[in-house]
């Protein structure tokens, strides 16, 4: 039976991009209510474009999460600013993240210049306004008004929520009407092993440091359902370059692997809504961020 919803409802997409480490994780997160995107205090942690669905009873609106944009070295680096760049022009809005604590930086100038291929309204979102006084945002304001036309400009706390109502209510306006892209239950069109590989990709930032976070990847090898005890088995796989990273990784008798797994596990039955045996491997594929075919079998193009 089809769903049947007001002449008036809208609908659409809305990217959220800006450089590395301005919040648009975070802010995806407080707009949804729940935890998708995984969050961590070192740049260029999200490495796909993440879809999270907001439904409200006027609208749905369809956000995507992308990648840092920033000078690309590695071949995956380029595959992901890649990746945000080509959303925008896919999208019916674009919220533009910089941090109120530092809003000069040349990568934002090279995303301005980025967006005057942007066909939809470009929405200019100051995140982190919890870090500076209300002086200190009329300035920014006015230096970013001058260097582009913005639909708005709003100020934001992805962190502690201040402002994002707002930009809900905002974003919807400059939606076009038409019916529910998504199921009401959605909240994101991801597969459960790729939410479960991000969750123990996150954990591995929080706890590593300096190359470790940067040179790993996880990989679901199994995700077994067995419903007849709420119990969800899964092993993965997490790949480094080098031996050296191997052993920081699994630690001094294997500690470090076995926090890891038990922060993961701890997301994942809340996620989940089940108990989770977690098996973790770490397995040495050396150079695989410039290798193209490994790149290939990650899902990066």
């Amino acid at each position: 039976m089809t769903e049947k919803t007001d002449p008036k409802f809208k609908s659409g997409f809305i990217a959220l991009i800006g450089r590395p480490n301005t919040g648009k994780s975070t802010l995806l997160n407080r707009l949804l209510g729940q935890k998708l995107a995984i969050v961590s205090n070192k740049p260029q942690t999200t490495r796909n474009r993440i879809l999270g669905l907001k439904n409200l009873p006027e609208g749905q609106i369809v956000f995507l999460d992308t990648p840092g944009i920033h000078h690309p070295k590695s071949r995956l680096n380029q595959a992901l600013v890649k990746t945000a760049l080509a959303t925008c022009r896919e999208v019916d809005g674009v919220c533009f993240l910089i941090e109120a604590d530092h809003p000069e930086n040349p990568e934002n100038d090279f995303i301005l210049e980025t967006l005057t291929e942007s066909v939809g309204p470009v929405f200019l979102v100051i995140n982190k306004i919890d870090l500076v006084s209300r002086e200190e945002l009329l300035p920014i304001m006015e230096r970013f008004s001058r260097r582009r036309s913005f639909a708005q400009i709003i100020p934001v706390s992805a962190l502690k929520g201040d402002g994002v109502d707002i930009l809900a209510r905002e974003l919807l306006k400059i939606l076009p009407e038409g019916p529910r892209l998504f199921p009401v239950d959605m909240i994101t069109d991801l597969p459960e092993r790729f939410l479960a590989a991000e969750l123990i990709r996150e954990k591995i930032f929080r706890l590593t440091r300096e190359e470790i976070p940067y040179a790993t990847a996880v990989e679901v090898e199994e995700f077994k359902e067995r419903e007849e005890k709420n119990l969800i088995a899964i092993k993965a796989t997490i790949l480094v370059e080098r031996e050296s990273q191997k052993g920081v990784l699994i630690g001094k008798k294997g500690q470090m692997l076995k926090e890891i797994g038990r922060l993961a596990r701890e997301d994942l039955e809340a996620l989940l809504a089940a108990r989770v045996f977690l098996e973790l491997w770490v397995k040495v594929e050396r150079n695989w961020r410039e290798d193209p075919r490994a790149l290939r079998r990650m899902g990066f193009q």
